[in-house]
């Protein structure tokens, strides 16, 4: 994936954390600096330090829908969200009926990255046909998404994602964009914004990432859209051997605000080493390795020494309906 795309908010922004460290993130950017925090319009004070663990990719293995669960068991990983178009999505779909009191989103989801394990729109491949590859799944990554698919047919199955999650029960607390799909031009932007008004939904929108590579799209934003101050996800660059150091750093560094740190975790099994197969990066042990920190004992008691307070998209969710 090019670097040099100011709109490639996943890679840009490692690589921002890369060169500038956690501290660099934790400046508050609100949308307007005129306009209450958010963390004020939440009932929170000015000190107050506010933290999201949330997990992605629900749904794409039994092992990630495993390890997740686990993990929100725990209390520690507070959020989380679902990728309905994935093979494993009738699973965390069940869960999700059966305990609402999770904080569940929706990953909404139009690339399908792995080089084995694909999957397809949730809408017929007729009905959007420039969503798809020549095999007739969903692209393998974001620019190709962004530069072949028509964004009203890419609007289209975004919105059958979520009246398909309703279908299985799910009553999603908030939006998110898988690969940052939906980043990647301001027609997509519009549309993943667009649905998050329509279902009176938060979409995540991090506010620090956008002003570092893409302040155009800021511009699309509303006074009723949620904009969170700043978010952090490890990158490649983080060295196995450092892989607790660098999130104890984010917590130690953690200013004042709304933060999330995005995580994704797995069980390092032959079924998730089989999905991420000649693909490091975000893969099985890199999972592991999310799961075990952030359902450790020493995270619960670094939180508690550096007074940071949990939140969820639920919490966020209730301003929508002031």
């Amino acid at each position: 994936m090019p670097i040099n795309r100011l709109i490639a908010l996943r890679v840009c922004t490692a690589l921002l954390l890369l060169l500038l460290g956690p501290a660099a993130f934790a400046q508050d950017v609100g949308v307007n600096t005129a306009q209450p925090s958010l963390a004020a319009r939440l009932g929170y004070p000015p000190d107050a330090r506010l933290l999201i663990v949330h997990a992605d990719d629900l749904g794409v293995s039994h092992s990630v829908n495993a390890a997740s669960i686990e993990a929100l068991e725990t209390g520690l990983v507070n959020s989380a969200s679902i990728m309905v178009p994935c093979p494993w999505f009738p699973e965390i779909a069940a869960y999700a009926r059966d305990h609402p009191e999770h904080d569940l989103g929706l990953h909404l989801t139009l690339t399908s990255e792995w080089k084995h394990y694909r999957w397809r729109p949730v809408l017929p491949v007729t009905e959007v046909p420039t969503l798809v590859d020549d095999q007739g799944f969903l692209y393998a990554s974001e620019a190709e998404a962004a530069q072949k698919m028509d964004p009203r047919e890419a609007e289209a199955e975004i919105r059958a994602q979520v009246e398909r999650a309703m279908a299985f029960g799910i009553q999603p607390t908030h939006l998110d964009a898988h690969m940052g799909t939906l980043f990647q031009t301001p027609a997509l932007f519009e549309a993943y914004l667009r649905v998050g008004r329509d279902y009176n939904l938060p979409v995540f929108v991090p506010g620090n990432a956008l002003r570092q590579t893409a302040p155009h799209l800021m511009r699309l934003l509303t006074p009723r859209d949620v904009v969170i101050d700043r978010y952090a996800m490890a990158s490649p660059q983080v060295a196995t051997a450092q892989w607790a150091a660098y999130y104890t750093g984010l917590i130690e560094d953690m200013q004042p605000g709304v933060t999330e740190i995005i995580i994704h975790v797995a069980h390092d099994d032959a079924e998730m080493r089989a999905v991420t197969v000649d693909h490091p990066d975000y893969g099985s042990a890199w999972r592991q390795r999310d799961l075990d920190f952030f359902t450790s004992d020493a995270f619960r008691n670094l939180l508690a020494r550096h007074s940071i307070t949990l939140i969820t998209w639920r919490e966020i969710g209730r301003l929508l309906q002031q």
